[in-house]
C-alpha cells in the first residue's frame, strides 16, 4: 500500500503530518486530499479539491470547490495549496535517458530526478542513445532490466526503426512500446543508422494495423538529381561551410529549412501505405514546414508535429561563438521563425503542433567541446575543434526546466496555464495510447499532481538542473513558475523545500501494458 507523504514543507496549509501514516485516530489513512482555488480540471482553471486514494493512487472524486478539511473523516492527510496552482504531471513525450551503455552522459536515476524537480511524472525513454538501442525486443529487456528500481517518475519507451528490423516491430508492440522512431538523416551513432524510403515503406506496412505512433526526426538533404535517390540518406556535413565553424551562423546554414521539409515531403508521400497509422513529427524547428502539415492534416492523413522549449525560448541572434550548449538538430532558428512557432501554437483553430517537449539530450561535457569561460566547459581552450558547433555533440539539456520555460516565455504571448496543460499534460499522454491514465485530473485518472507557484522566479543553476552533466544554455537565465510539490499516484515525490524523501526512495512504474486503439 502507498503511504502517505503529505507533508507541510511547502509552507502551505496542512492539517496532518507526514511523518506518518498512521492517523491520530490510530487508522491508516485511506485517501489524500489536495485543494486550492485555482486548479486546471479537464482542461478548465476551476477551484478544486482533489481526492486521491492511497491504494490505488486513482482520483476517486473531484469537488470544483475549496472544501475544508472537516469535510473529510479525521486525520485524512490535506492541504489546501491556495492561491497555487494545481495541474496534472506534465508529460515528457520525448527525452533521452541513454542507460545502459552510455549512463554517463545520463541515467534512469537522475533523468527522472531531474524531472520530477520540474512536475513532470512521466517521461518517454527515445530509442537511442543507449546501448544497445531499444530496435528488438532484446534490446528493450536489456533496457527495462537497468530502469528497475531507479526511476523516481513512471517510464515508457520508444522502439526504434532501423534497416532490417522491420520484423522486431510488432513484437515491441505487443511489449508495451508507446511508438516507434526513425531518422532519415544521420543520427550520430552508430548503431542507430538512418531509414531509407524502402525501410519506411517495410515500418509502414509491419505497423498499418497496429495501435502505435510512428514518429521521425524529420531532416534530410535534398537531391541534386532525381538519381541521388536513397543516397541522400547518408548526410556528412553538407559540403563547404560558409564560414568558421565556431559562429553559430555557419551551423545554421548548414542545417537548412529545406531539410525538413524535404523529409517531411518524403514521409507525407508514403502515408497512403497505412492509412490508419498515426504519423508524428518529432521536434519540429521550422516553420516553413507547417503549411506541408497543415494540408495534409486536410487530406485526411494522420500526422501531428512537436516542438521543444528551446525552439520557442532561445533564437540564433544571441548565440555566442563557440557557445555550442545551443547545438542541436534541427538547430533552433532565428526569432522571427520562433515566433511563427508561437503563432502555430496559439492558433484558435487546429495547429499541427500538438504537443511541446524537451527533447532533453545530454551528453558529458567534454563532448561539448565548450571554450574555456563558458559554464560547463571541461577542456583547454587549445583542444583541437574547440567550440566547433559541427564536431560538437548535438543535443539541449532541459529536462525539469520545461514548465518554467514555457510560463516565462508565454507571459509576453498571452499564454495560460490550460495552454500549457493541453500542450505537455492532455496531448503528450494521448500521443503516447496513455490518455485514458494521464495528462489530466479527473476521477479514474492516476493521482499525478504539480502544485505549481505561478509568480515565484528562480535563476538557473547547477543546485536546480537535477540531470546528470551540468550543461546547459538556460544556465544563468532567470525562469518565472517554480513546481513547489510533484505527486505521483497520491504520493509527493519532490517539494521545493524538501526535495526527495531518502526513505521513500524511487516509486516511478515502467509503463509497459500494451497500447490499445
Amino acid at each position: 500500500m502507498a503511504t502517505n507523504h503529505s507533508s507541510d514543507e511547502s509552507g502551505t496549509v496542512s492539517r496532518t503530518s507526514s511523518k506518518t501514516s498512521i492517523s491520530s485516530t490510530g487508522v491508516e489513512p485511506s485517501a489524500t486530499v489536495l485543494a486550492s482555488s485555482r486548479a486546471v480540471l479537464n482542461g478548465r482553471l476551476t477551484a478544486a479539491t482533489i481526492v486521491i486514494s492511497l491504494n490505488s493512487g486513482k482520483v476517486i472524486s473531484i469537488h470544483h470547490s475549496v472544501l475544508p478539511a472537516s469535510h473529510f473523516p479525521p486525520g485524512t492527510p490535506y492541504v489546501d495549496h491556495s492561491p497555487h496552482i494545481l495541474l496534472p504531471g506534465l508529460v515528457d513525450a520525448h527525452v533521452h535517458l541513454n542507460e545502459p551503455g552510455r549512463t554517463e552522459w545520463e541515467g534512469f536515476w537522475t533523468g527522472t530526478r531531474a524531472a520530477a524537480f520540474g512536475g513532470v511524472t512521466t517521461v518517454v525513454d527515445m530509442p537511442l542513445n543507449a546501448i544497445p538501442p531499444t530496435t528488438t525486443v532484446t534490446g528493450l529487456e536489456e533496457k527495462v532490466r537497468a530502469a528497475q528500481g531507479q526511476c523516481w517518475v513512471d517510464v515508457g519507451f520508444y522502439g526504434g526503426i532501423i534497416p532490417g528490423n522491420d520484423k522486431e516491430l510488432k513484437p515491441l508492440v505487443k511489449r508495451g512500446v508507446r511508438g516507434f522512431k526513425g531518422f532519415l538523416i544521420d543520427s550520430g551513432v552508430d548503431e542507430f543508422p538512418a531509414v531509407s524510403s524502402t525501410d519506411i515503406t517495410k515500418a509502414m506496412m509491419e505497423l498499418a494495423d497496429q495501435p502505435t505512433t510512428l514518429m521521425f526526426h524529420a531532416e534530410m538533404i535534398p537531391p541534386i538529381s532525381d538519381s541521388v535517390g536513397d543516397d541522400v540518406q547518408h548526410s556528412s556535413p553538407p559540403l563547404a561551410p560558409i564560414g568558421p565553424l565556431n559562429e553559430y551562423n555557419t551551423f545554421l546554414a548548414s542545417r537548412p529549412p529545406s531539410f525538413e521539409t524535404y523529409a517531411i515531403a518524403e514521409i507525407l508521400s508514403l502515408a497512403h501505405l497505412a492509412p490508419r497509422l498515426p504519423l508524428h513529427i518529432v521536434h519540429l524547428s521550422a516553420l516553413e514546414a507547417v503549411p506541408l502539415l497543415r494540408d495534409a492534416r486536410a487530406a485526411g492523413i494522420r500526422i501531428t508535429a512537436e516542438t521543444c522549449f528551446h525552439y520557442l525560448s532561445l533564437a540564433a541572434e544571441t548565440i555566442k561563438n563557440g557557445d555550442t550548449r545551443h547545438k542541436c538538430c534541427p538547430p533552433i532558428r532565428k526569432q522571427t521563425n520562433q515566433d511563427s512557432l508561437w503563432s502555430e501554437l496559439l492558433r484558435e483553430d487546429d495547429s499541427v503542433i500538438k504537443t511541446i517537449v524537451s527533447d532533453h539530450s545530454p551528453c558529458t561535457p567534454d563532448l561539448k567541446l565548450l571554450p574555456e569561460g563558458i559554464p560547463g566547459s571541461s577542456l583547454p581552450s587549445s583542444t583541437e575543434e574547440v567550440g566547433d558547433f559541427f564536431a560538437a555533440w548535438g543535443g539541449v539539456s532541459s529536462v525539469g526546466l520545461g514548465i518554467s520555460i514555457l510560463w516565462t516565455e508565454g507571459q509576453k504571448r498571452g499564454v495560460t496555464a490550460e495552454d500549457i496543460v493541453r500542450w505537455c499534460c492532455k496531448n503528450t499522454a494521448q500521443q503516447i495510447g496513455l490518455g485514458q491514465r494521464k495528462g489530466d485530473l479527473q476521477v479514474g485518472y492516476d493521482g499525478d499532481v504539480v502544485v505549481f507557484d505561478d509568480e515565484a522566479t528562480f535563476e538557473v543553476e547547477p543546485s536546480t538542473m537535477l540531470f546528470r552533466n551540468k550543461c546547459s544554455p538556460y544556465q544563468g537565465k532567470m525562469l518565472k513558475g517554480v513546481v513547489k510539490e510533484t505527486w505521483l499516484r497520491g504520493q509527493k515525490i519532490h517539494s521545493r523545500e524538501g526535495g526527495f524523501d531518502a526513505k521513500q526512495g524511487p516509486c516511478g512504474e515502467l509503463l509497459l501494458e500494451p497500447r490499445t486503439f
